[in-house]
Order: C-alpha cells, then structure tokens, then sequence
C-alpha cells in the first residue's frame, strides 16, 4: 500500500517535471519517426496500453513503475503479455523504455506524440473559454473562421468560465487574445486608475511650481 502511494507521488511529480517533458518530447520524437505511416495506429495502441491496462490494472502498474522489480521481469512480462497482442515497433518501444528505466513516462510520452503528431500533420489545438456553453454549430463555425486566418487546421479545446461575463478568450499557443466583457472592464478599470494617477501627479507639480515661484 504504502508502495502503491509513493508510486502515484512518483508519477505526479514526473508528469510535472519540466526535464521529465523534455526527455518525453525526445522519445515521442523518436516514436514518430520510427511509426512513419502507421503512427495512428501505433498511437491507438499505446494510449490503450496506458488506458486499458496501467490505469484500469493497478497490480500490473505497480509491477511496471516499480523500482524493486528488475527490468528483466519487466521485460519478460513484455515477452508473455503484450508481445502476440501489440504490433512489433509498439513492443520494441515498451522495451526500449522498460532498458532506460523510463516506463513511467509512457502516459506523459502518448499525450507528447499525439500533440507533436498533430502538428506534424498540420493541426494544432486552441483553448477556447467562454462565459457560456458552445453550441456544436457555434464550435464550428469558430473552427472554419479561425482555420481561415491561421497557417494551420484549429482542434478546438473548449472551456466554460463563467467568470468572463461575456465574450470569448482564445489562447494559441503563448498567445492569448480576450474579448471578454470581464478583461474589458478590467481594462478600463487599469486606464481610469492610471489617468487618476497622471492628473495627481500633475496636481502636485503645478501645486510645487507655484510654490517655487
């Protein structure tokens, strides 16, 4: 139990880890490169292998992120389990990071590979916040406008905040563009704070000259 405990401590923290992402990004690269044609398929496959069997088989999760169990069981039970059930490239790469003690990182390798694949084949995601619910045409019609402008196909990440009041916040990538009727009224909450600011201090300049002369 207490094993089982540090594991999911131990995974949280590798899935945070800005070097755990870089050293993720490298192995989904690799990943890509090596399922040419076939990385939807070989993507299906291992994000079964994180869904269908670490998350939903905790014994053999324990197994595989274990630190006291050897890689060569790890490796044998590669042999016995997955190899007649999972394609060659998709058991080679389970070995391969089985030898590297880098197993843990399969969940945050699959969500790497995946978003790296999706540029590689000219689609990136959008987080898309609103104050209310978009409809499945109003999602569409955002997609084909944003498609228009923009040097890739958009896949959509929407999200409800209500808190925006009104209007629509969307980030691509380190940008951000708001319309929201909240960011507008902090916006003009900042200008008329910094025009009283500027008039103050004017106050106090003109108040100071006069008293100079």
């Amino acid at each position: 139990m207490a094993e089982q405990g540090s594991q999911a401590s131990r995974m949280t923290s590798v899935m945070e880890d800005p070097s755990s992402q870089a050293v993720a990004r490298t192995y989904a690269d690799a990943l890509l490169d090596a399922a040419g044609t076939g990385t939807d398929g070989v993507l299906e496959e291992l994000g079964s292998f994180v869904d269908d069997v670490l998350d939903k088989l905790p014994d053999l999760r324990e197994i595989f992120f274990s630190r006291i169990v050897g890689r060569e069981e790890k490796l044998r039970l590669i042999d016995r389990v997955f190899e007649s059930r999972s394609s060659p490239i998709v058991a080679n790469f389970l070995r391969v990071l089985v030898r590297h003690d880098r197993i843990e990182l399969i969940p945050l390798i699959v969500r790497e590979a995946r978003l790296r694949h999706e540029v590689r084949s000219g689609r990136r995601r959008i987080q898309i916040k609103t104050a209310m619910p978009l409809s499945d045409q109003a999602q569409e019609r955002l997609r084909t406008r944003l498609a228009q402008s923009l040097p890739f196909d958009p896949i959509l990440e929407t999200q409800v905040d209500p808190s925006l009041i009104g209007g629509i916040v969307i980030r691509v990538a380190d940008t951000v563009y708001d319309s929201s009727l909240a960011t507008r009224v902090a916006q003009l909450r900042e200008r008329i704070q910094q025009r009283s600011l500027h008039e103050i201090q004017s106050g106090r300049d003109r108040f100071s000259s006069a008293e100079g002369n």
